[in-house]
């Protein structure tokens, strides 16, 4: 039985997706705004966040981006009314997983969830090394030498889908669905440049990378991890 925490102000929603996702066989815990939803989140161990974005006292961004912050990695859905690709690509960089947009379909719903939950379950190992870099997943750093790195919550999802496909060829368009969600366009020179940034973080040389390779015509493969 996973452990949902659903942020939602609107009670009949919240009630809603409470007894919906109680007939999947799920706990369900609820929070009627943002400072709420926060404190529940950071002191609790839910295996997913349903966060609304449109909250009294703490709108749904904020809340997203203090729990990165703080060092929660639990997986975090984001709903929102609103349509624009900016606002979308906005919560991935602050750290959520996936948003579906209001209003939305109940299998569609449910197909995010579980979607989330899967990948929670089967997600990266704990620890992950490149010669003298380690990668943390369980506590969200990078360290190299002892020292921590600091990387952006989206770095981390693209890492991630490295780590989960060591030595697979990934196209661009495979990192897209991974990182950053399925149904959000983003252009290829957006995963370039986050491939770029990462390199700079684990790489010896990034100008002459070791670990993230490119694979000319494909894509990009990770090699070395252990």
């Amino acid at each position: 039985m996973s452990q949902i925490l659903v942020v939602e102000d609107e009670a009949t929603i919240a009630r809603a997706l409470e007894d919906d996702f109680r007939s999947q066989g799920h706990d369900v815990e609820l929070a009627a705004d943002g400072r709420a939803g926060f404190e529940k989140a950071r002191t609790n161990a839910f295996d997913l966040v349903v966060l609304d974005v449109m909250l009294p006292g703490k709108d749904g961004f904020d809340v997203c981006r203090d729990l990165r912050r703080a060092g929660i990695r639990t997986p975090i859905l984001m709903l929102t009314a609103k349509t624009h690709e900016a606002e979308k690509v906005l919560g991935l960089e602050l750290g959520a997983d996936d948003y579906v947009t209001k209003p939305y379909s109940r299998r569609e719903l449910q197909a995010r969830v579980k979607a989330l939950l899967r990948r929670s379950a089967d997600g990266a190992p704990e620890t992950c090394h490149f010669g003298d870099v380690e990668v943390d997943f369980a506590r969200g750093e990078i360290r190299r030498g002892g020292r921590i790195v600091e990387v952006t919550p989206l770095e981390f999802r693209v890492l991630a889908a490295f780590v989960r496909h060591p030595g697979r060829v990934l196209t661009r368009q495979q990192l897209l669905d991974e990182a950053w969600g399925r149904d959000l366009f983003v252009t290829d020179r957006v995963v370039d440049n986050q491939v770029t940034n990462l390199r700079k973080k684990i790489e010896p040389d990034p100008s002459h990378p070791r670990y993230v390779v490119t694979v000319a015509g494909q894509g990009y493969r990770l090699d070395g991890s252990r």
